[in-house]
């Protein structure tokens, strides 16, 4: 069973793939480029096929590692040639066919994370019941959007989950120390109910239990959890489908800046690479994920679509981003950098790149 799931990874990916392609091939094809092959893969062509009437090739590769659209005179230096050569282009033209990719990858991002909103909701919860036992005032129904003033985003505010454990824990410090004498320890849960934002004052409640050796423990509780494998007492909020839309473009952004700051932190160690993934640890994770909910394939898919243009943008050479920074250098200057030595540079970035995806796959694997 769980081929199926591994296949159905490699699937998105290659969808993801064919995306950010696409966005180069119809840019190019709308700017009058010449296009030579279109190819979703890399190495060995599965599949191949030539349009007698443009002459473009299409093809399936062994590798799902990426993808390309070749451009006829692409790697030379535009003199010379035909109108339709890439490098014969004025500059802001070939910005453009660099940039589609990426806007076609983020697009793709917006438009499933309005699916995702408006499906399963992702991470803002929403009660759906709670502990009478724990005098709150809660509502079924009422969505959670603060606590203690701080916003439950997953990007760009806090984790729900974290922060109300982060509460709980100070209340507990807060009962161990004996202190409780002057009142109850509590915070403020700022909730949407029925269309109106209002502040709730939430008591965090000390009970002493016993463990399985008689020993007592001070646990506190606030009327939200879920004991003994219940169903949770919230859930993730279904949004409108209006509401989703205006959501899903901060969604699509807060895909996009968690794979930023990602990057940034391994670029400053602060995690290991070992906690990074290749092609091989991307299809892993789906394909286990989907083995467990399908549901997750809804978060997946707008995630890879906003790695996927972040990863692109960046100005490393072989990537779109190294490519408009070169075509900038070229718009400024008058003239274009070396082509032969531009070529190179990509080659060797794209080296570099393929050597980084082995690494980080093995490392992610083996240690």
């Amino acid at each position: 069973m769980i081929v199926l799931y591994i296949l159905l990874a490699v699937v998105i990916l290659l969808f993801m793939v064919l995306v950010h392609e696409l966005g180069h091939y119809i840019a190019g094809k709308i700017l009058k480029f010449k296009i030579t092959e279109f190819s979703i893969g890399f190495g060995f062509p599965i599949f191949s096929r030539t349009s007698k009437k443009t002459g473009e090739k299409f093809s399936l590769r062994v590798f799902p590692l990426g993808g390309y659209c070749a451009f006829d005179g692409e790697e030379d230096d535009g003199k010379g040639e035909t109108e339709s050569a890439f490098n014969a282009q004025k500059p802001w033209k070939r910005i453009i066919v660099f940039l589609a990719g990426v806007t076609a990858n983020f697009l793709t991002a917006i438009l499933f994370s309005w699916i995702l909103l408006c499906t399963i909701g992702y991470d803002v919860p929403q009660i759906v019941k709670y502990d009478t036992a724990y005098a709150n005032p809660y509502q079924e129904g009422d969505v959670i959007t603060h606590i203690n003033g701080k916003e439950i985003d997953f990007a760009f505010g806090e984790n729900f989950v974290t922060l109300v454990n982060a509460e709980k824990q100070k209340a507990k410090e807060f009962y161990e120390a004996e202190t409780y004498t002057d009142g109850d320890y509590t915070f403020v849960m700022t909730v949407n109910r029925d269309g109106h934002v209002q502040d709730l004052t939430i008591v965090v409640y000390p009970v002493t239990e016993k463990d399985d050796d008689g020993k007592v423990l001070l646990n506190v509780y606030i009327g939200l959890e879920s004991v003994d494998g219940e169903e949770p007492c919230t859930k993730a909020y279904v949004y409108d489908v209006w509401s989703a839309f205006c959501r899903s473009f901060e969604v699509a952004f807060g895909f996009a800046w968690v794979v930023l700051k990602s990057l940034w932190m391994l670029i400053t160690f602060q995690i290991p690479i070992t906690e990074m993934g290749g092609t091989i640890a991307t299809i892993s994770t789906i394909a286990t994920m989907s083995a467990e909910s399908m549901s997750y394939i809804l978060v997946f898919i707008p995630l890879i679509a906003a790695n996927l243009a972040v990863f692109n943008i960046l100005p490393f050479p072989a990537l779109d981003g190294s490519h408009v920074l070169f075509t900038l250098i070229e718009w400024i200057r008058g003239k274009p950098i070396n082509r032969k030595v531009e070529n190179i540079i990509h080659t060797v970035g794209l080296c570099i790149l393929f050597a980084f995806v082995i690494i980080v796959d093995i490392l992610h694997f083996v240690l």
